[in-house]
């Protein structure tokens, strides 16, 4: 839900664009292949269209890469969760191909986004659109009472969504008691896999996000912290990618997402700040457990969670072909895991889902797609920068047009982290997170900051303290 709003005026974010040299158009011969793999019927596969998918996104998305089904079983429950078949479409297109090594991923700015497929497939023919039959690779995923997978197929099918639901709605739908046959099921399985994952030692920050919206000519700055849903909705990605990451592994091939594992020094200085923060650390819990417990608004509970941030370092992909990876986990998932549920959006979960269903199936790795598997973390790399780059630059721009013009006046701000004589802090009113210089700054309270600084051109902000509230 939306926490806070601002309004800023008209934007413009082309130079942005330009400085991250991010294309403006696909090659001519990228846009005819697509045009002519968007005819394509693909009708020799299994028919799963009698399935009733449905698909969970922001309400202007049409990139739109799973649908999900949710059904009980004796002993437990069925998952059933459709993604777009990409590598459908691009199989005999060199042209895409070429490009969306070089994109590497789908980047997203205000005023448009930068797409990794020609949108004629990307929010077309291979985007998994309501009331359309479409090409998809169906995973189908049992797990029992106790949240354990208890068995897992995959293979291509043709499937039929039926509706485009978005997280606000499918919330509010929950906790009106009249949530959707197909996903009725959401709240339950999320919250057992949820806690399924925490018994192992999953990390989850539930840091409010700033988003930028459009509003008339100009753009909305807003905190959003996310709706129970879409947690829920993210457990069965990580099911997903788990259940991915279990079949290269025993097969001995594939790409894994990786991080290592929080080390006992950063748990320990986690500890220490949540003492200084005067916060509860009960016997036995880990920082996962701690975490999912915090009330997110809290500006001590925020800042905990920002400096849990500190310890999710050293994210990377993990390419094996023969020897099983010395580390084969996602320090946040507390499990093997890989990236396989965003293939209109992410180059590598093409070609780790083409791994998993020749391994799964009993057939050879197609040469391609084995022979991309070294190549792809370096990409994904890049890619992963510049696009962070992209969404940090856009809300620093944002922030920067915001307060250009209030030079001087006072706000009331939470400090979220501390390093010597500056700390990173989040106002109160507008929606903003910016640089604080001054001495004494006490992490996890309140104070009174006046700014000094917003110059859109280096989309640089930065106050200084006023005085510490009692």
């Amino acid at each position: 839900m939306a926490l806070r709003r601002i309004r800023a005026a008209r934007i413009d974010f082309s130079g942005l664009r330009r400085e991250l040299d991010l294309p403006t158009g696909f090659p001519d011969a990228a846009d005819r292949e697509a045009e002519a793999a968007a005819k394509d019927p693909h009708d020799d596969r299994e028919d799963r269209t009698a399935l009733e998918f449905v698909t969970i996104d922001p309400p202007t998305s049409k990139d739109l890469d799973q649908a999900l089904l949710l059904q009980r079983r004796d002993g437990g429950y069925r998952v059933y969760y459709a993604i777009a078949d990409v590598a459908a479409f691009t199989g005999n297109a060199p042209a895409i191909e070429q490009e969306s090594w070089r994109r590497g991923q789908t980047v997203y700015l205000p005023d448009g986004k930068v797409p990794l497929h020609p949108a004629v497939l990307s929010e077309g023919a291979a985007s998994l659109l309501p009331d359309q039959d479409r090409p998809a690779v169906l995973w189908t995923i049992d797990i029992d009472q106790s949240g354990t997978t208890t068995a897992v197929d995959v293979r291509r099918a043709t499937v039929r969504s039926r509706a485009k639901l978005s997280y606000e709605q499918v919330q509010r739908d929950v906790d009106a008691g009249r949530a959707h046959a197909s996903i009725s099921l959401l709240p339950e399985i999320g919250r057992l896999l949820t806690g399924k994952g925490l018994e192992r030692g999953a990390i989850n920050l539930p840091m409010p996000e700033q988003e930028i919206e459009p509003d008339g000519d100009g753009w909305r700055l807003a905190i959003r912290g996310p709706v129970p849903v879409e947690e829920y909705n993210a457990q069965i990605s990580l099911l997903t990618g788990m259940a991915a990451a279990q079949i290269m592994l025993e097969h001995g091939i594939g790409l894994l997402r990786t991080m290592p594992p929080p080390e006992e020094e950063a748990v320990r200085r986690l500890r220490l700040a949540a003492k200084a923060l005067r916060l509860d650390w009960p016997e036995g819990q880990g920082p996962g457990e701690v975490i999912a417990a915090l009330d997110p608004m809290d500006p001590r509970a925020a800042a905990l969670i920002d400096q849990a941030a500190e310890m999710m370092r050293g994210a990377g992909y993990t390419p094996f072909d023969g020897a099983r990876p010395e580390q084969p986990l996602h320090g946040a998932v507390a499990a093997p895991y890989a990236h396989v549920t965003a293939p209109l959006r992410r180059l590598a979960d093409r070609y780790v889902t083409e791994v998993c269903l020749a391994l799964h199936n009993g057939a050879e790795v197609p040469g391609w797609a084995r022979e991309a598997l070294p190549r792809l973390p370096e990409v994904m790399s890049r890619t992963d920068r510049v696009a962070n780059a992209a969404e940090r630059g856009a809300i620093d721009l944002v922030e920067a047009v915001l307060l250009e013009h209030r030079i001087g006046e006072e706000f009331d701000a939470a400090v979220l982290d501390v390093e010597k004589h500056r700390a990173d802090i989040a106002l109160d009113e507008p929606a903003v997170r910016a640089r604080c210089e001054g001495d004494g700054l006490p992490l996890g309270e309140r104070i009174r900051v006046i700014l000094t600084a917003a110059d859109p051109a280096s989309r640089k902000v930065l106050f200084s303290t006023v005085r510490l509230e009692s």
